[in-house]
């Protein structure tokens, strides 16, 4: 195998003058060991390939090192129709939240009192926000809802006994499982009623001396129907304050607006948690409440502030980062236009016709483009999902653009995700379809630049 034609690292140093030695040098031995890769298959390096001059060389080498200067974690244009994607991040930040997290990079007040310089609680902010948004007496905040619930269980029940309906025993993301959680927290398990019906006397039968709370999971990222009863929060409220014990509530996604969503009127509200008289709720702050990975615990005074003392604690709180972006975003519900301000909650609510709008424009600007000249583009009706386990298997009408006769839609779509920023979309009886209700208006026409350059 004739491999001696390979270029030496030295040389093609010597054709990155100027560019920092240790880049340089990464994209000097990529290079070589693509070229030795692609001469092994070969049988050989031919000496008058024109890969191995000078002009094609200087070439491949700027070209791998825009690969390595890219970073992994960078911007998506979300095409796919799912507006809370766990791999793409979940919820997009507000413009203030971005803003926030742009000032606070510095230093910045985390917690002490800007009036007397003394040392303060470092969510305090966000938690007079919290309270006045739901009405809770009192607020804390975690690193995501998995700690939040981990927290409170400790803090309610750890050595005691927490019924659940075997309706709600979950698997949440990463293969975590609702038993597992109650396991490392220290309580034990009592399962009451079957998968699919859970009636108010399965919880009476069991309760005693040991029982430490009553725990409600709300099953975000799924959905029972048909032959199915479940027992409603209030009644698990009063069947608690009758025998003297605390209700804790896994809420999951989040929903701060106190109206129903217009695809999903079933999916709770925090507010309406409260209301019914829970002393403990947790949430997640990426879901449907739009903002940064979070785990938001409100109740009762009582025992929210039995968790703010819990060794635990300490371990799970939230940086001046994500305690700036919740703060923003927390004063956009308050304060500004949230169903148009939080980009979750536009997606949702953006009425049909004006995805219709959007599409034909789109589309119009996609078929002038050469790179797609001999393809078949149109405007097609779409489901769209918020996804990430929020409003399970409750579709949205949306619009896309189809592209078809687009010879291989894998290779296509790989190089979208590949750029700067990352373009993804999705394949469907071999066509290529950008729904635009998980897209930003504002990102439409850069869609459109990112198909003409990819």
């Amino acid at each position: 195998m004739q491999l001696r034609h390979l270029p030496s690292v030295d040389r093609l140093l010597r054709l990155q003058e100027g560019v920092p030695h240790r880049l340089a040098a990464k994209a000097a031995r990529v290079l070589v060991g693509r070229l030795r890769e692609e001469g092994r298959r070969a049988g050989g390096l031919d000496p008058e390939d024109k890969r191995l001059g000078e002009e094609a060389l200087g070439e491949s080498l700027a070209s791998i090192r825009e690969e390595l200067e890219t970073p992994y974690h960078r911007r998506v244009l979300n095409a796919t129709g799912i507006l809370l994607h766990t791999g793409l991040g979940r919820a997009p930040l507000c413009d203030a939240a971005i803003e926030a997290l742009g000032e606070v990079g510095r230093q910045a007040l985390v917690e002490v009192d800007p009036a007397t310089g003394g040392r303060g609680r470092r969510e305090h902010a966000v938690r007079d926000l919290l309270c006045e948004l739901t009405g809770a007496e009192d607020a804390l905040v975690v690193n995501n809802n998995a700690a939040a619930t981990l927290l409170g269980l400790q803090v309610l029940a750890q050595g005691r006994e927490v019924p659940v309906s075997r309706g709600e025993l979950v698997e949440i993301g990463g293969g975590f499982r609702m038993p597992e959680v109650m396991l490392q927290a220290g309580c034990k398990l009592v399962e009451v009623g079957a998968t699919n019906r859970t009636r108010l006397s399965d919880y009476e039968r069991v309760l005693g001396p040991e029982t430490g709370c009553l725990l409600k999971v709300h099953p975000s990222n799924y959905r029972i129907e048909g032959f199915h009863q479940e027992v409603a929060l209030p009644e698990l409220v009063a069947l608690g304050k009758k025998n003297g014990i605390p209700v804790f509530e896994d809420l999951g996604s989040g929903l701060l607006l106190d109206e129903a969503l217009p695809h999903d009127a079933r999916e709770p509200s925090v507010q309406a948690s409260l209301r019914a008289g829970v002393d403990l709720c947790c949430f997640s702050g990426d879901k449907l409440l739009g903002s940064c990975q979070a785990g938001i615990l409100v109740g009762s005074k009582e025992w929210v502030g039995k968790v703010a003392s819990h060794p635990l604690y300490r371990a799970l709180r939230q940086s001046k980062l994500e305690l700036a972006a919740l703060e923003a975003t927390l004063r956009v519900y308050l304060y500004g236009e949230p169903k148009k301000e939080i980009p979750v909650l536009r997606g949702i609510f953006e009425p049909p016709s004006a995805l219709e709008r959007r599409a034909e424009t789109l589309c119009a600007r996609l078929e002038a483009l050469p790179s797609l000249q001999g393809a078949q583009l149109d405007v097609v009706p779409s489901t769209a999902f918020v996804g990430s386990g929020s409003t399970p298997a409750r579709g949205i009408e949306s619009r896309a653009v189809r592209i078809r006769g687009i010879p291989d839609p894998d290779a296509l779509l790989r190089r979208w995700r590949m750029g700067r920023p990352s373009l993804w979309a999705r394949i469907g009886d071999n066509a290529v379809y950008l729904d635009l209700r998980s897209l930003a208006p504002s990102d439409d026409l850069e869609v459109a630049g990112q198909v003409a350059k990819l």
